[in-house]
């Protein structure tokens, strides 16, 4: 009797200390930063096997062009969702910026999704950071982002999308992606 209530003691400490483990998404909340969005933390998938496209999407550029997923077949596309608040979207902008330039002769296309601003602070930013890709805004039709959800879903800001030129996803960076990393993930992209 005494073994059985030291066996259910036991068990009721190792069930009440898993409850207190850490997750990252809810300790970012309990912080009280008020920072206004949940960061990835780098994360890293691919979906060799598993390559899923998501619905078709038109949205319209801050300066009044329309791209549409239509638009993007053909091409290895990456997607990249952001808002000129988002302090880890501040920090990969310039080597957002490189990779476009690097990738433009190779035909893959750059395109930003701003999930937050209004147009005026999106233009202001463009031009503050030199961006060299169009940014389709997001904010009032969610287009982008729906069509991505429970597909690949972008849960953080930022999350960086990899499109092959089929329109499969082949991959998806949670948070500020690593330039090395996401070059590795567009070279495999244009090879498949």
């Amino acid at each position: 009797m005494k073994r059985l209530a030291a066996v259910a003691v036991s068990m009721a400490l190792m069930l009440s200390l898993s409850a207190c483990a850490s997750d990252p998404l809810a300790d970012q909340f309990r912080s009280g930063t008020n920072k206004n969005y949940i960061s990835g933390d780098g994360s890293v998938t691919e979906f060799n096997g598993q390559k899923s496209v998501g619905e078709k999407w038109t949205s319209t550029t801050f300066d009044g062009q329309i791209i549409s997923s239509d638009s993007l077949l053909g091409h290895v596309t990456v997607l990249n969702f952001w808002y000129a608040g988002c302090a880890p979207c501040r920090a990969e902008t310039p080597d957002l910026a490189k990779i476009a330039s690097t990738y433009e002769a190779k035909g893959v296309y750059v395109v930003g999704v701003n999930v937050r601003d209004t147009a005026p602070t999106a233009l202001a930013f463009a031009r503050t950071h030199k961006l060299n890709y169009p940014s389709v805004m997001d904010i009032e039709t969610g287009a982008v982002v729906q069509a991505y959800t429970g597909v690949v879903s972008p849960s953080a800001v930022p999350t960086t999308l990899v499109i092959n030129a089929k329109g499969e996803v082949t991959s998806r960076v949670l948070g500020r992606f690593e330039p090395s990393t996401l070059r590795s993930l567009i070279d495999t992209a244009l090879k498949g």
